[in-house]
């Protein structure tokens, strides 16, 4: 493995702090929580405009064609500005779904669309059972006529309710194994039988929905990969998904160790700045040595993944289960050092502890992935 990144990936890396630092502050996070779509066109049609939209994409379907480590980067550029809207929904799961698994007609369909912002999409997976693995699709489809029919319910689906399209999981037979029988489906948002209920949320910049589905029916062409075999591709997306979303934690808690720093410089009791002391200054080594690490194991993910290492699941399992840790523990640190100040609504670092404490249970929290992790190595 190359020690450091690319001119071409510092270069994106420079252009995206530039962007979110002119376009995202945290007055426009604010607005974007108190809205139903928590997004504006604008902001989404800048985020097409300059690629970031399909950076791992295929070219022919007009996409960059890039690696994860480029798609981590920018996510780490936007944790520090804590991106609102339904980027890891309609990017990082829905859409990567269907670039991932879809036929070269369902591709051709849906990918330029959502690369030009023209579209959103969904990952519809989770139940009431919260389960990450296959062992929690437990919603069936069955067939009828010449179609399928599906009837459950969907949890937790990130921004369900501004998709255009829903990626969807379901059991369509009793396999010799959980990752066998699982099905992928486009559904359309509208299509008759779908309800969706945006759910009370911790952090109100990206919703999540319930989506019920009653005797939804589909036909084959609405079959995404193959019949009975959607796990394996959908496992690749997850895991794609949870080290992009490591990289924007560990950029918010790198945010948050920056402004918890400054604000122990400037900060006085005593006669002298907050952050002489050295109950203080071992805080932020704490914060530092959390976060460096989960930036070590969230780069050799993308690294593993981007290369097909055949130990990427435990690379992916090792990042997601840090970040969650280093995230958490920046932000419960970063408002106990700030004291009184940190804990008003007026101070920004709620929004990265809402973000924070969201992201750790989104793709499997931190103990579900260590015993991932121990699994893996036959514990």
């Amino acid at each position: 493995m190359d020690i450091g990144f690319s001119e071409e990936q510092d270069l994106l890396r420079d252009t995206a702090r530039k962007f979110f630092d002119a376009r995202c502050d945290t007055r426009f996070v604010r607005r974007m929580m108190t809205e139903e779509v928590p997004v504006t066109p604008e902001f989404w049609n800048s985020l097409a405009e300059n690629g970031w939209l399909g950076i791992t994409y295929p070219e022919e379907n007009g996409g960059l064609g890039l690696g994860l480590l480029e798609q981590v980067v920018l996510m780490e550029e936007a944790g520090r500005a804590v991106m609102p809207g339904p980027f890891p929904a309609s990017v990082l799961l829905g859409g990567a779904a269907i670039a991932e698994a879809g036929s070269p007609v369902q591709r051709a369909e849906w990918l330029p669309r959502l690369i030009a912002g023209e579209a959103k999409a969904s990952l519809a997976a989770t139940e009431p059972n919260a389960r990450w693995d296959a062992s929690g699709i437990t919603m069936r489809a069955r067939e009828a006529g010449n179609g399928l029919v599906l009837s459950g319910t969907k949890l937790f689906v990130p921004d369900a309710h501004i998709a255009d399209i829903l990626v969807v999981a379901v059991r369509t037979r009793d396999g010799s194994s959980m990752e066998d029988g699982v099905t992928l489906f486009l559904v359309p948002r509208v299509a008759a039988g779908v309800e969706v209920r945006v759910m009370p949320s911790v952090d109100e910049t990206r919703k999540l929905c319930e989506v019920q589905f009653t005797s939804v029916t589909v036909q084959a062409a609405a079959i995404l990969g193959q019949l009975h075999e959607g796990w394996a591709p959908l496992s690749r997306v997850l895991d794609r998904a949870a080290v992009a979303l490591a990289a924007e934690m560990c950029g918010a808690a790198q945010r948050v160790l920056e402004m918890t720093v400054e604000y122990a410089k400037m900060r006085e009791t005593f006669g002298k700045p907050i952050g002489s002391y050295q109950g203080v200054k071992h805080k932020c080594a704490d914060m530092l040595v959390d976060i460096e690490n989960a930036k070590s194991l969230t780069y050799y993910a993308a690294w593993a993944v981007d290369q097909a290492d055949p130990e990427v699941e435990m690379a992916v399992s090792m990042a997601k289960a840090a970040a969650s840790d280093a995230g958490r523990k920046a932000c419960a640190a970063g408002i106990q050092l700030h004291g009184g100040i940190g804990m008003t609504w007026e101070h920004d670092l709620h929004l990265y502890l809402k973000r924070a404490k969201a992201s750790e249970v989104a793709l499997g929290d931190a103990s579900w992935h260590r015993e991932r992790v121990a699994r893996l190595m036959g514990a």
